[in-house]
């Protein structure tokens, strides 16, 4: 599936690392007129109730399994496209970029965790009258056993919080 990126936007070779060699890559796409840093300041910016109650199940699942407990937001977070940084290192919510290029992709990690490492990225492709094509990316490197446990308890959940964060995206 990474394949297919690079098949579609070969320009982006400098990502490969990203999208290669991974035990699960999930590629979402949708059309939208907003750019960039705000499609990733909407997405991220979306945090209904039923998202919250899907963290404290997570909760339950890390005590089950043993997984790194990580902090989740007491704020409803509210980003503005200055908030998304480009730069690797930069941080937004609990994600840290590794590769980002302004009006073309965004690369980030996930928190440190002992089942699964895991990036999210959106590449942007420009369409005619100021559409664009937004390809959102989700890869899963496994480290342990516990790592397809937790990724297939929570993947039908993925699927439906990336899609209404992406929609949520298009919308800023």
């Amino acid at each position: 599936m990474g394949s297919f990126i690079l098949e579609h936007l070969p320009q982006y070779k400098e990502i490969e690392p990203l999208l290669t060699g991974m035990d699960y890559v999930d590629i979402k796409t949708i059309k939208g007129k907003t750019n960039l840093s705000a499609f990733i300041a909407g997405m991220l910016s979306y945090y209904p109730w039923w998202i919250s109650f899907l963290l404290q199940v997570r909760e339950i699942l890390v005590k089950i399994l043993g997984l790194v407990k990580h902090e989740k937001p007491y704020d409803i977070p509210s980003y503005k496209s200055a908030d998304i940084p480009f730069s690797p290192g930069g941080k937004v919510s609990f994600f840290t970029v590794v590769k980002a290029k302004d009006n073309k992709y965004w690369f980030a990690e996930t928190p440190e965790d002992n089942h699964l490492s895991a990036y999210f990225g959106v590449i942007v492709e420009e369409l005619d009258n100021h559409l664009k094509l937004f390809y959102i990316i989700t890869t899963i490197k496994h480290k342990h056993w516990t790592g397809p446990v937790y990724f297939n308890l929570i993947r039908p959940f993925h699927h439906l919080v990336v899609q209404k964060m992406a929609q949520a995206g298009i919308m800023a």
